[in-house]
């Protein structure tokens, strides 16, 4: 059901959505635990930033850029629409991802997935602890800020591991459907780890929530 909601919001988001009768504004979704339930892996001072202020920004300047688009569609606008383009990606790719991110972590995380997903995670990767260096690894290598990723490719099959800039979402810049995502924006983790990304990646698969990971996996394998 998640990943149906995460797909489907990814669709919303698109610039030829809506055009006609009443528009769709996007809210900030609320955490499904506290500000400080991460702690001490992510404290709460980070995560009340992260969703009150960055994510809620991303929010806010999706709506106006859409409220800009529809009225540039509206009149036929072309050069406009194109303007706009850019600063919808950005900013509706940081409202999915977010969306996501809070989801796919939980204070009673950690530890490894179980069942099928493990098994696909075995049988792509080698092994649980393959899969997690591998995704740590790259996330540590992104340069400036983007997402680690852990994406299915429906068309193969199987799982993949991606990167993705800024906010650039997986699913319509890769194909790849998001499981799980691990943001390596310095708002996420910088006022706790400072500028030692590797200490807070590997802090964060202590709060990671595979049940979450698990249904989404489930859901887009059908």
């Amino acid at each position: 059901m998640l990943c149906r909601a995460a797909c489907s919001t990814g669709r919303r988001l698109g610039p030829v959505a809506g055009a006609a009768g009443s528009r769709h504004k996007h809210s900030l979704p609320d955490l499904p635990y506290d500000y400080g339930a991460l702690e001490p892996h992510i404290n709460a001072q980070i995560m009340q930033l992260h969703h009150s202020k960055h994510h809620a920004a991303y929010v806010n300047n999706l709506n106006a850029t859409e409220e800009k688009y529809h009225e540039a569609l509206a009149k036929g606008g072309v050069t406009t629409q194109v303007a706009l383009q850019p600063a919808l990606k950005f900013n509706g790719g940081g409202h999915i991802n977010h969306t996501i991110f809070w989801t796919n972590l939980s204070p009673k995380g950690g530890g490894e997935p179980k069942g099928e997903l493990l098994e696909a995670i075995k049988r792509d990767f080698g092994s649980f602890e393959k899969f997690k260096e591998k995704l740590t690894a790259v996330s540590v290598g992104v340069q400036g800020s983007g997402w680690g990723w852990l994406g299915f490719n429906k068309e193969q099959g199987r799982l993949q591991i991606a990167v993705c800039s800024n906010q650039d979402p997986l699913q319509g810049t890769t194909g790849l459907i998001p499981l799980l995502g691990i943001d390596v924006w310095e708002h996420a983790y910088y006022l706790q780890y400072k500028n030692v990304r590797p200490d807070y990646l590997k802090a964060i698969w202590n709060v990671i929530n595979w049940e979450n990971v698990t249904e989404r996996y489930t859901a887009c394998k059908k």
